[in-house]
């Protein structure tokens, strides 16, 4: 009965807002001409109620029945934030860049940027797999920040930003870890220092100079394993990470003298 009564809503949205043509054999609402504040309101009870999908849709033919009008740009974002609740991601970022592309000055830009990024940032994987949704967030993030910093929403997108970073330096700390397990201590120490270099503020900053003078003592640089040591004594004296590093060194440094 539930998806009875889905499946017949349309008409009856039709039959009380559309005038002549409406009935039950009528078209989706979509297709249906009708005035462009009749066509805004319908979209906007549907999202009231919960039919984001739906709602979309109607947002979506307001701009295309009247792309002149005040109600087509207000449609526009509109239809970003219905797809964005909707969890259809790439057409909310589709939408929301349509919107920028046609609208760059507009008062609501900073929102429509930030939907982008919030529509990359939610769709982030755990570090296991593929980041190419996380960089893609990254690059999102830094653009709200960039273009409006004075906005309300940089401060969100700063913080989501350090998250997405902290999680971009947890893929690379894994891989290192990976490579060490296997013996391939080069290239361990490149995926360490690329933490160390590019995501020092992250929570794996620490891990990343132990896991540096593990690699270097490994591969026979027992200076190099000093400074990465010295570094997180610098940074993080009091940190599990450097009384580990403390104790390596003290084990196994003075193997490599003379």
């Amino acid at each position: 009965m539930l998806r009875a009564a889905l499946v017949a809503a349309p008409a009856l949205v039709l039959a009380a807002c559309g005038g002549s043509g409406g009935g039950a054999d009528a078209p989706d609402t979509a297709y249906v001409a009708r005035d462009v504040e009749t066509l805004y309101f319908a979209a906007k009870d549907r999202l009231d109620r919960g039919q984001v999908q739906q709602a979309a849709a109607l947002f979506d033919e307001v701009e295309r029945q009247h792309p002149y009008s005040e109600w087509a740009r207000r449609a526009q974002l509109m239809s970003a934030f219905s797809y964005y609740v909707a969890r259809d991601y790439t057409s909310a970022i589709r939408a929301a860049q349509r919107f920028l592309s046609i609208h760059p000055g507009n008062k609501d830009a900073p929102y429509a940027q930030y939907l982008i990024a919030l529509s990359y940032y939610e769709q982030i994987s755990d570090v296991q797999r593929d980041q190419a949704i996380t960089l893609q967030a990254k690059q999102a993030l830094t653009e709200v920040i960039r273009r409006y910093p004075g906005s309300g929403y940089a401060a969100d997108a700063q913080l989501k930003l350090d998250l997405v970073n902290d999680h971009l330096a947890g893929k690379e700390m894994a891989i290192g870890r990976f490579y060490q397990s296997n013996g391939k201590w080069l290239a361990s120490t490149l995926r360490f220092r690329e933490v160390t270099e590019d995501y020092q503020t992250t929570s794996h900053a620490a891990e990343a100079l132990y896991r540096l003078t593990e690699s270097y003592l490994a591969i026979g640089l027992p200076e190099e394993a000093k400074k990465s040591a010295a570094v997180l004594g610098q940074n993080y004296p009091g940190s599990e990470w450097y009384e580990k590093a403390y104790e390596l060194m003290e084990d196994k440094a003075e193997s490599f003298v003379g």
